[in-house]
């Protein structure tokens, strides 16, 4: 298994060819593709789409890094706050430096919604800069404790399983096909985090463009 998670990635490269598609594998690979980037660029204006390339590999990084991390004997690196923050801060502060270039009046006036009554307004800008601020401690927690807490149920399930074997092999059994369901819960989790991650910072993008 260590051998496979480690050639896997090299198996989602394309062969060098003449011709665009080659076989059954490179189609799927090209029609993911095509649908991650539509479903990001739609909301986003012609300016938004210079990030296409940025934010469709991040997807596919994020997808194989935790799709690989449920494999036995394999390490996922998004379960560490400090890889996550890695990724989510500096492109926040992109979007929101693009925001400030282009349209500095709009982006800042994100801060103070319209029709504000007066004594309020201090406090709600308060409020809203705090907001922007934890926007990208938001996006790195979400995806490590979403991927850790799973792998810490399939690791405690797990155990129980191993326990229970020689004292009580019905309820280890009934434990397993919980185990089997959770485990197909946690693929599509990690898929849904991969997603979640991007979709929210082409979010943060159209805001800012």
């Amino acid at each position: 298994l260590i051998l496979l998670s480690m050639l896997f990635p090299a198996l989602l490269f394309p062969t060098p060819n003449n011709r665009w598609i080659t076989n059954r594998l490179s189609t799927i690979q090209l029609w993911s593709l095509h649908s991650i980037t539509k479903q990001l660029m739609t909301p986003l204006n012609k300016k938004g789409h210079k990030w296409a390339l940025i934010l469709t590999s991040l997807t596919t990084l994020l997808l194989t890094i935790n799709l690989l991390g449920l494999l036995p004997y394999t390490f996922t690196p998004t379960t560490q706050l400090s890889m996550n923050m890695a990724l989510a801060f500096p492109l926040w502060l992109a979007t929101l430096l693009t925001g400030l270039r282009n349209q500095p009046s709009i982006s800042l006036g994100h801060l103070l919604p319209e029709g504000t009554p007066t004594p309020l307004i201090p406090a709600l800008i308060m409020i809203e800069t705090t907001s922007l601020l934890i926007r990208p401690l938001a996006l790195g927690v979400r995806l490590t404790a979403n991927l850790t807490a799973g792998h810490l149920l399939i690791q405690l399930i797990s155990t129980a399983i191993t326990a229970l074997l020689p004292i009580m092999p019905t309820v280890s059994i009934l434990t397993t096909s919980i185990l089997f369901l959770l485990t197909i819960l946690e693929v599509a989790v990690a898929m849904i985090q991969a997603y979640v991650f991007v979709l929210l910072l082409s979010l943060y993008l159209q805001e800012n463009i």
